[in-house]
């Protein structure tokens, strides 16, 4: 019997409104869609809070024996300014004076980059919006075929209030369609539509825009709302269970999608919507403008002025799960320093429990404890209760270790194989003293070599030298020959 068999997980709906019992359309499966980045700039740092509760919903699924198809999209058709007529990946490529998909190029690498830092497993599938633009089409074709859609100078408009005859557009966001504000921002071209309400499907493009496409009503790109509902039901099907994202997307974006997919399949795309909160800094949003503002990588290298140290991405990964996904996340130095401390005693706990003595009793219900840890996540991936638990754990080692407490040779492998479960595999976390040990073998074998490079080219060995900077650089490692001498960085 698998894990999930014997445990009910329960999520809140925010379609619903409701905790309801998880239950997959198909058995032992489930598809899963996270509404991911637009790649124009860096990742923000509340984009990573939503990516990171997701990846935690994810590594639980798993866990429990589940087998997921994980979808999270690379917007790179670029969202539209809101005083522009241009999308802001097109805007960030004229200011760099490069094609838009450099830009996509070096944002996505970045993004990747950083979800690699916080230790995210990557989702199964990752489609792009540019790779999916015959789909789009087809699907803004199918819903002019369905008349919920019209055409006007080469841009096509879903008909919001033609659909509300039927179906209730504002279901998830719980609005009236008549107080619903417009939605489309600049792209849709107000003069355009029928109503402010509609939004666009497809936009011809201005002389001025860079990145176009050919179709039947005119050379230009697809809406915004259109990629996630094409992409996310091309390959987890007309009707999915669990759709994820930030709660700034509740609406329209995810109002739109379910209009879209609705239109074109006929019914209810998803059974299970997830919505993340926001994340503040210090107590106030974060904002470029006041100052009062991070980057991913500013709180792992140190580089920055609100932050009284630098803090490793597992430090930071564990101090964004004290707080329920759908809870609003407040990052502040003192709340990164008391989860440093914290996360050092369980990493600590994690080494001495293999040093415990057994006995022939237990003071401690281990298999309670278990089920408390299962029973954390399953009340909708509550992350804040599981490391309550892990604490209670912790607090029950440390008396064995000082002999006043006791635990049996099987009550200690249950315990151990649980703790590391939850721990690693679960919330993800890693062992940094372990990472920052390997980092510094991995920098001494690279000095190693560079030195023996350089032995090298005194000798005139100049095959050898060149065999050492080749294998380097097949291995990501790149070397940087100097007046100083050689460095090098890891690619």
């Amino acid at each position: 019997m698998s894990i999930y068999e014997q445990q009910t997980l329960k999520i809140q709906n925010s379609l619903s409104g409701e905790k309801e019992i998880f239950k997959p359309i198909t058995s032992g499966f489930v598809g899963m869609y996270v509404c991911g980045p637009t790649v124009y700039s860096n990742v923000h740092l509340g984009n990573i809070r939503t990516f990171m509760s997701f990846d935690i919903i994810y590594r639980y699924l798993l866990h429990l024996g589940y087998k997921v198809r994980y979808v999270r999209n690379i917007t790179d058709a670029g969202h539209l300014t809101d005083d522009d007529a241009e999308d802001k990946i097109s805007t960030k490529a004229r200011l760099e004076k490069v094609e838009p998909m450099e830009i996509v190029q070096k944002y996505t690498v970045d993004f990747h980059n950083v979800l690699k830092q916080y230790n995210l497993l990557p989702p199964s599938i990752e489609p792009t919006a540019t790779g999916h633009i015959v789909e789009q089409i087809e699907a803004t074709q199918k819903i002019i075929d369905a008349g919920l859609a019209y055409v006007v100078n080469g841009s096509v408009y879903f008909d919001v209030f033609k659909y509300n005859e039927t179906k209730h557009y504002g279901i998830l966001s719980k609005r009236v369609i008549e107080d619903a504000i417009e939605n489309t921002r600049a792209l849709d071209g107000q003069s355009d539509k029928k109503n402010p309400q509609d939004f666009a499907l497809w936009k011809k493009a201005e002389p001025e825009h860079i990145q176009r496409w050919n179709s039947p009503w005119s050379e230009g790109f697809p809406g915004w709302h259109l990629e996630c509902t094409v992409m996310s039901t091309k390959y987890l099907g007309d009707q999915f269970d669990i759709h994820g994202g930030g709660m700034d997307l509740k609406f329209p974006h995810h109002e739109c999608e379910i209009a879209q997919a609705e239109a074109c399949n006929h019914k209810a795309p998803v059974n299970y919507w997830m919505h993340t909160n926001m994340l503040n800094l210090n107590g106030k949003k974060m904002s470029k403008s006041t100052g009062n503002f991070l980057n991913p990588s500013d709180i792992y290298t140190g580089n920055n002025t609100i932050l009284s140290k630098a803090f490793t991405p597992s430090v930071t990964r564990f101090s964004m799960m004290q707080a329920h996904y759908s809870s609003v996340l407040d990052l502040t130095d003192d709340a990164l320093l008391a989860s440093e401390k914290g996360y050092n005693r369980l990493m600590d706990a994690l080494k001495t429990v293999a040093q415990l003595k057994t006995n022939t009793s237990s003071s401690f219900d281990i298999n309670s404890w278990k089920q408390k840890c299962y029973d954390a996540m399953n009340d909708d991936f509550n992350t804040p209760i599981l490391i309550a638990n892990l604490f209670d754990a912790v607090k029950y080692i440390n008396q064995v270790k000082d002999n006043n407490a006791s635990i049996t040779a099987e009550d200690l492998a249950i315990l151990t194989k649980t703790l590391n479960q939850f721990t690693f595999d679960i919330l993800g976390l890693k062992d940094d003293a372990k990472t920052n040990s390997n980092s510094d073998t991995l920098t001494g074998t690279i000095e190693l070599l560079i030195q023996l490079r350089a032995e090298a080219k005194a000798n005139k060995n100049y095959d050898l030298s060149d065999k050492i900077r080749a294998e380097l650089l097949a291995l990501g490692v790149q070397l940087k020959d100097g007046r100083a001498g050689t460095s090098f960085s890891l690619s």
